[in-house]
């Protein structure tokens, strides 16, 4: 068997992220080979989920790790993740999710997103959800314009039934929201960074 160079792998596969079926197309010989030599110079194979992301994410992670310096930039992490907490669905594996049907507090996690994470706006997606007594156009306009999106960034609109009127309907006319950034990463960094915090709380 022709041996594969150790450098040349670690350069393929580390460096440039290619995968053993791709390494085996531009070496010009068989995916078993490759696997065959990755495991002999004991370089680590990358999960499924791993290479999944890889792909999914060709340019590297869509975010930044963004180092904290001022003390803006510290009460405002400190305020994301609190309202990551409160209002955060910290179930999910896969995304950063936020619900509310406060504009203000939507667009303070949004900016939480983009100046401590590097998250542009544009990558932001966006759920609504609205009683069918309500006019959906009017909905998905009025909080297009509180938080200066695109209504393109918007999943589809999911219609509750409405029952009787009361205080409820009244108080959440424009239906709620949740944000939406599909990247296990940064869920995760996230939800490290509101552990480490927790962890930190003392009570006397």
């Amino acid at each position: 068997m022709v041996r594969l160079q150790k450098d040349v792998l670690n350069r393929l596969y580390i460096k440039e992220l290619k995968s053993s079926l791709e390494i085996s197309r531009y070496l010009n010989c068989s995916q078993n080979k490759v696997n065959y030599w990755l495991k002999k110079y004991k370089i680590p194979k990358r999960s499924i989920s791993e290479s999944v992301y890889i792909k999914k994410n060709p340019n590297g992670d869509p975010f930044k790790n963004k180092e904290i310096k001022s003390t803006k930039e510290f009460f405002l992490a400190g305020l994301g993740l609190g309202l990551y907490w409160g209002e955060g669905t910290k179930a999910n594996k896969y995304s950063v999710r936020l619900g509310n049907s406060d504009p203000d507090l939507i667009k303070v996690f949004m900016i939480f997103l983009s100046n401590i994470y590097g998250v542009q706006k544009s990558q932001l997606k966006f759920g609504l959800q609205i009683f069918s007594n309500m006019d959906k156009d009017l909905c998905l306009k009025y909080w297009c314009q509180k938080l200066g999106v695109s209504k393109e960034q918007f999943y589809k609109i999911i219609v509750t039934p409405s029952t009787k009127k009361g205080t409820y309907n009244f108080r959440k006319i424009e239906g709620v929201v949740t944000i939406y950034f599909n990247n296990i990463r940064l869920r995760n960094k996230i939800n490290d960074a509101l552990k480490k915090a927790i962890e930190n709380i003392t009570i006397d």
